[in-house]
């Protein structure tokens, strides 16, 4: 198994690869796709196989990730298991808003921790910014809930840089949650100088870019969900990241692993990255993305990939 990490500046210790679970019970984010027993199963296998990190969210669902999730983590020992989940969305009517509000949050934990069947959660994020709450107020109601014990570090996701100095101002942020991958690499220039002198963990989403860079696509597919809007996914950029990918396959074939592998592994090459949350539809899959945490990348080939998607 490979070593336990720290988040941030917390005492939380997490396995390097976690459980991104937008696919257990996201109906919204897979319409019509999502079978509930099987969403259940694949939290099932990663605590079975070593994951003890759940990445979960309110709107996954909306509301019912954090459910399912908390249906499943009764079987085991809640000491075992490291919960992270997110607010900032909030329903006006048929309107979702983002809200950062002192009071709207502590209100969102009170209810992650409801459905969560839970007294307290690991990590706790601020979703997406609002444009109103100075973010250092957002966090210090985030800081309060901690010192109360209801929730054990902070984080901030989809935050710009300068939102993320003013939420740390105090230094009570633990972990950045951004977009981040090898087709995707403005993080690098970006946040990682900030994150890595502050302590901070870089967690990355879409690391696999929805698949693509898992070398599951051929150059005639085409896609109707979230993908359909997304630039890596069209014409000719589509062609070339296929072109890109291909040239990973021998890296794949030298490490005896699979592409996805060795993209998750040449992530914990880079300063601040110390987990990972791929997500998974099978419990399969949830094994087979913990294969990334055992690949010891040489620093040519670490050089050699970045070259690729320089």
């Amino acid at each position: 198994m490979a070593n336990y990490v720290k988040l941030g500046k917390s005492d939380i210790s997490v396995y390097p690869i976690g459980l991104g679970t937008n696919a257990v019970g996201g109906h919204n984010i897979y319409p019509d796709m999502l079978d509930e027993e099987q969403g259940k199963n694949v939290v099932r296998t990663a605590l079975e196989h070593g994951i003890n990190m759940l990445d979960t969210a309110f709107i996954y669902g909306p509301k019912r990730s954090e459910e399912l999730i908390g249906e499943v983590i009764k079987e085991y020992k809640r000491e075992d298991i490291v919960l992270a989940t997110k607010g900032a969305h909030k329903f006006v009517g048929e309107e979702v808003v983002i809200d950062n509000s002192p009071a709207f949050l502590k209100q969102s934990v009170e209810d992650s921790l409801r459905r969560l069947q839970t007294d307290y959660i690991d990590l706790y994020y601020i979703h997406f910014p609002d444009e109103d709450t100075p973010k250092d107020e957002a966090v210090g109601a985030l800081k309060e809930l901690k010192d109360e014990g209801k929730i054990r570090s902070i984080g901030v996701s989809n935050f710009t840089l300068e939102q993320l100095k003013e939420a740390n101002k105090d230094g009570y942020v633990d972990v950045l949650q951004a977009e981040y991958n090898l087709l995707k690499r403005d993080a690098e220039t970006i946040f990682f100088p900030y994150t890595g002198k502050k302590e901070i963990s870089f967690i990355p989403y879409f690391p696999l870019e929805s698949g693509l860079l898992a070398g599951k696509y051929n150059k005639n597919q085409t896609f109707t969900d979230l993908r359909a809007d997304n630039p890596n996914f069209q014409g000719e950029k589509f062609q070339a990241n296929l072109t890109k990918v291909a040239k990973l396959k021998r890296f794949a074939e030298k490490y005896h692993t699979e592409i996805a592998h060795v993209v998750l592994a040449w992530y914990f090459t880079r300063p601040s990255v110390d987990v990972i949350i791929p997500g998974a539809k099978r419990p399969d899959q949830v094994i087979s993305n913990m294969r990334a945490a055992e690949i010891q990348l040489s620093e040519e080939d670490v050089q050699l990939i970045s070259d690729i998607f320089s």
